[in-house]
């Protein structure tokens, strides 16, 4: 005899989460089962009983053409709860007191610890966001990341600097994410230092443009130091 309870699933009818919101909670568990069965029905199968959701919601939250749930809509899912989890963990009160590479070094490293146990999961993610006809959804869920650790950061640009900076930092995580699936450096070292390096590249880059593209009454002018020397302000 056990005293172990039979796992009691959750009565649909009273279950009053949207899809979207049953999505992100089924999320976690699928990357879980994604380990061992990769973004399959199998995975959510087990991801609803782990879960205690009705095996036929889960299909339905997750529907694919025919009778299969749609792997890409379980891997933007997963992110999409990584998203959510950043914000619940990284108020942007406390992200915006830190200096600017280090909220970014910040965010991205929280994403990677997060995903820390199912990098499997990862590995398989790529691979089905690699195929030709998921490109320009994965194009989109990285852009999408890219956003959420932008809005956390503090960035309010509404000009071409909102979307160089999202095309910049959504180029930094993919990059980083290629060397932390396979990293098995003690504790990610080999990956932490690939982000320093990549950030600290973008620095030196925002510098020099900054420096090229001031306007030309900020940049240096012996005679305007001079004139101020002759005929200081009052």
């Amino acid at each position: 005899m056990t005293d172990a309870q039979p796992h009691t699933q959750t009565d649909p009818a009273n279950d009053e989460r949207t899809l979207d919101e049953l999505r992100l909670d089924l999320a976690p568990a699928i990357a879980d089962a994604a380990v061992f069965d990769g973004w399959s029905e199998a995975a959510l199968a087990q991801a609803a009983e782990a879960s205690g959701v009705d095996p036929a919601a889960a299909r339905f939250a997750f529907k694919g053409r025919g009778d299969k749930p749609d792997a890409m809509a379980m891997i933007a899912a997963w992110i999409g709860s990584i998203d959510r989890a950043m914000a619940e963990a990284l108020p942007t009160a406390e992200v915006t007191a830190l200096p600017i590479r280090e909220r970014i070094r910040r965010l991205i490293q929280f994403r990677l610890d997060h995903m820390a146990w199912q990098k499997e999961a990862l590995r398989r993610a790529r691979s089905e966001m690699a195929k030709p006809w998921n490109v320009a959804a994965a194009a989109r869920l990285g852009w999408s990341s890219a956003d959420a650790m932008w809005h956390l950061a503090g960035d309010t640009a509404t000009d071409y600097n909102h979307y160089t900076k999202r095309a910049t930092l959504a180029a930094i995580y993919a990059a980083t994410l290629m060397v932390y699936a396979d990293d098995t450096s003690e504790e990610s070292a080999d990956t932490k230092a690939f982000l320093d390096r990549r950030i600290e590249g973008v620095m030196r880059f925002e510098k020099a443009k900054a420096r090229l593209t001031r306007p030309q009454d900020e940049s240096f002018s012996p005679l305007r130091v001079l004139g101020r020397l002759r005929y200081p302000a009052r």
